[in-house]
């Protein structure tokens, strides 16, 4: 039987896929890669764009496609076998692109092509190389002696630390359940008592956001609210079992960048974070954070007020706040998150979200054929005037052995080969709503209907892409503070009158979000804005601090205690953990760049009011937007296309009215 990890069709074969594949496809497609690479660096390899990448970007495309394609299936489908099958091959794969990235004779041909062919090239192809000399000097390609060495060695000792680190969030938030009896769920919504209803009639809550969330916020019974937020607040770290806890892996992570930054020259690793960034500098960025915090601080502390107002002298811990949160909405709105709800179907969203994009971006979203990884995930094809440009997977719902969270991914990259055939880009678009019960089809809440839109705004930008070359291709080479540009710009559909219309009925009459339901959610749309926006900056400065004050790692703990006096309103107890499943900065690539949501959100929210000055379904704003911006991908730097695209610097009047606090 063929490996699947080794087919060249045009899609992979998750359904295939198997823990016994994974090595000895990945030896493979290693060797070839290390053939490839030693073939290029050759004395008489010419130092030519197309040559070289005839030579490697060919081998390491495969390699790319398979090694994610086991990452992918351990996120979404993790078994005790696959997951040891993965950590088998890490440190291998990793060793390799590390090596790759700091090779010297690579290094000096792309240099050379840079210097011989630069003036010659397209402009993305310029950008690209412009991109790669300057990652191969952060990859350590300059280091010599027992420095490479070393360098070396803390890239593969990262990689085995950050995927024990997820592992650990992932085990902590699975390995974790409480029994409840239906009393003591009092207040809490009809569809979680559903999906948590065991066969002797209790209710089994664990700590998967569909069912923690609603518990937090509708539970009557104040002592399990605190049951489970001491439980999801204290994952992975000591007050839970000892091989799950994060403290040591935190340590050595942020000490092993430290190391890293000081091997390259750098005064910290928030400077290497940041040197590929929009944003020039960690005082830049605390800069802008502060000032943010001194613009959102007066909001945040009326939110508060209003809020220890309405619970009226109860105890407002932080085990109280969703809850009392929820009510004071309900009482001034008139409105729950439950009863929105109930007109957000997840087949009325989909198709509702497809013609839209339909719509904007002159596309056209059809269902196809493709093995998949568990029976309730799809496959789409997305075409142009009938002709295939993209794919991509949707893979909605929550379940056991599947990562926390929602994202984007890519499976491949569009790209046109050496050998002239055009590769076309194919997506993942990962999300963990509440999954349907019984003949119902699954409910989304209207925070998970934003959710959708963003991911499919970073699939759009990975999508749409126009450009053939791998490194600058869809969301490649795109700056990280500006990548969340097009997936926040997306979320702003979701607070637009005849887009509801498209989008909700009611999960019993089929009729749509009633007008007066809608003005009520407007009217709420900023409802806390102020405590929302402190919250982000006081994770943004933590993870800027920390990563910009070699040493900072020996006490993780005062670090977030100091920004927390620094920033925010509202204190968490002294036993919150919640570092520790911090996987934005220890496992997921936002090292010294959490601070990207709130930066890209200035540009997505100057990008948006474009639309709201020109019209929503302008379909020439939205060709705009599609030409400046998606179609770009890395191949421009991300100001320049929305300088292109807005015709003007991003200002940030917009984000602040936006969010209620102009």
């Amino acid at each position: 039987m063929t490996n699947p990890l080794l087919s060249t069709a045009a899609l992979p074969d998750f359904a295939a896929i198997r823990p016994e594949h994974v090595q000895p496809a990945i030896q493979e497609l290693l060797a070839a890669a290390q053939a490839a690479l030693d073939e290029a660096v050759k004395p008489d390899t010419p130092a030519d764009y197309d040559t070289l990448s005839g030579i490697l970007d060919t081998a390491t495309e495969r390699l790319g496609t398979a090694w994610g394609a086991v990452g992918h299936i351990n996120a979404v489908a993790d078994t005790p076998a696959l997951r040891e099958a993965y950590n088998a091959m890490l440190p291998a794969v990793t060793e390799f692109y590390t090596a790759m990235g700091a090779n010297e004779a690579l290094f000096a041909k792309y240099k050379a092509v840079l210097a011989a062919q630069g003036k010659h090239l397209s402009a993305p192809r310029r950008q690209a190389l412009k991109h790669a000399v300057r990652d191969f000097v952060l990859s350590g390609a300059e280091l010599q002696g027992e420095a490479r060495t070393r360098y070396a060695a803390i890239q593969e000792r990262s990689a085995e630390l950050q995927q024990q680190f997820s592992e650990h969030v992932m085990d902590a938030t699975d390995g974790w359940h409480h029994i409840a009896s239906a009393e003591e769920l009092a207040g809490v919504p009809q569809d979680v008592l559903d999906a948590t209803r065991l066969d002797d009639g209790g209710h089994k809550l664990t700590l998967h956001f569909p069912v923690y969330l609603p518990v937090m916020q509708y539970a009557e019974n104040r002592a399990l609210r605190e049951t489970l937020y001491r439980a999801y607040v204290t994952r992975a770290s000591e007050a839970g079992k000892p091989e799950w806890d994060n403290t040591g892996a935190m340590r050595e992570i942020v000490a092993l960048r430290q190391e890293e930054a000081r091997l390259l020259g750098y005064a910290n690793f928030a400077e290497v974070s940041l040197a590929p960034k929009m944003a020039s500098s960690p005082a830049e960025v605390t800069s802008f954070l502060r000032d943010l915090a001194r613009r959102a601080r007066p909001f945040a502390e009326k939110d508060l007020a209003e809020l220890r107002d309405f619970s009226k002298g109860q105890p407002l811990e932080s085990w109280d706040v969703s809850y009392w949160s929820e009510k004071l909405k309900e009482a001034r709105y008139a409105f729950s998150d439950q009863t929105v709800k109930q007109y957000f179907t997840a087949p009325k969203v989909v198709a509702g979200l497809f013609s839209i994009i339909e719509r904007l971006f002159s596309v056209q979203i059809t269902e196809a054929a493709a093995p998949v990884w568990h029976d309730t995930v799809r496959y789409f094809q997305l075409s142009c005037a009938g002709q295939p440009v993209a794919g991509f997977y949707l893979d909605l719902y929550a379940r056991p052995g599947k990562r926390p969270g929602a994202w984007m991914d890519g499976v491949r990259s569009r790209w046109l080969k050496p050998t002239g055939e055009q590769q076309l880009p194919v997506a993942h678009l990962v999300c963990n709503f509440a999954s349907p019960v019984g003949d119902k089809p699954a409910l989304l809440t209207h925070d998970d209907v934003i959710t959708l839109f963003h991911e499919f705004g970073h699939g759009l930008h990975h999508m749409l892409t126009q450009v053939n070359d791998l490194g600058v291709s869809g969301i490649s080479g795109v700056e990280w503070d500006a990548v969340e540009l097009p997936s926040q710009f997306m979320e702003n559909f979701c607070w637009e009158w005849d887009v509801l219309q498209q989008l909700s009925g009611h999960v019993d009459s089929a009729e749509p979000l009633p007008r007066e339901l809608f003005d009520k959610m407007i009217a709420a749309k900023n409802f806390q804005s102020g405590l929302q926006t402190l919250r982000q900056i006081e994770f943004s400065l933590f993870d800027m601090r920390l990563h910009g004050e070699p040493g900072a790692e020996a006490d993780v703990q005062r670090v977030l205690d100091e920004v927390r006096a620094e920033v925010a309103v509202l204190v968490p107890p002294a036993f919150n953990r919640f570092q520790h499943s911090f996987s934005h900065i220890f496992a997921g690539g936002y090292a010294a760049g959490y601070y990207s949501y709130k930066w890209a959100e200035l540009l997505s929210a100057d990008a948006w009011s474009a639309f709201e000055e020109e019209g929503v379904f302008n379909a020439a704003t939205g060709q705009r937007f599609l030409t400046e911006v998606l179609a770009q991908g890395g191949a421009r730097d991300a100001i320049d296309n929305f300088k292109a695209f807005r015709g003007r610097e991003p200002q940030i009047d917009a984000l602040l009215r936006h969010q209620g606090m102009a």
